[in-house]
């Protein structure tokens, strides 16, 4: 059965830290890129981030550069972001997608 779980969301402060994983199962999760994205309440999907299989290529959207950080451990079957510097702005659920399939998504609020 194939499975993306995210876990680590929750209340932060702006200026705060949070780290979301996501662990994978029933697929060969070290072929395949992985993505973060996010949706904004009343706004639509945003990729945030990917990471390439084997990682050697990343990326992040213009609105995340610099604070976020998307890295994967494929001994372990798991993808991670790091979320540094959080900004109300930054209040989604955010989801984790692999191969095709998607996870059940996090919530993460940023507010003082």
């Amino acid at each position: 059965q194939v499975q993306l779980l995210e876990s680590g969301g929750g209340l932060v402060r702006p200026g705060g830290t949070l780290t979301l994983s996501c662990a994978a199962s029933g697929f060969t999760f070290n072929t395949t890129w992985m993505n973060w994205v996010r949706q904004s309440p009343g706004k639509g999907l945003e990729l945030v981030a990917f990471i390439s299989s084997g990682g050697g290529r990343r990326d992040y959207a213009d609105s995340v550069k610099g604070r976020f950080t998307i890295y994967r451990d494929d001994a372990k079957n798991e993808g991670y972001l790091q979320m540094d510097d959080l900004k109300p702005g930054d209040t989604a659920v955010y989801y984790c997608t692999s191969g095709g399939h998607w996870g059940q998504g996090t919530q993460v609020t940023v507010s003082s």
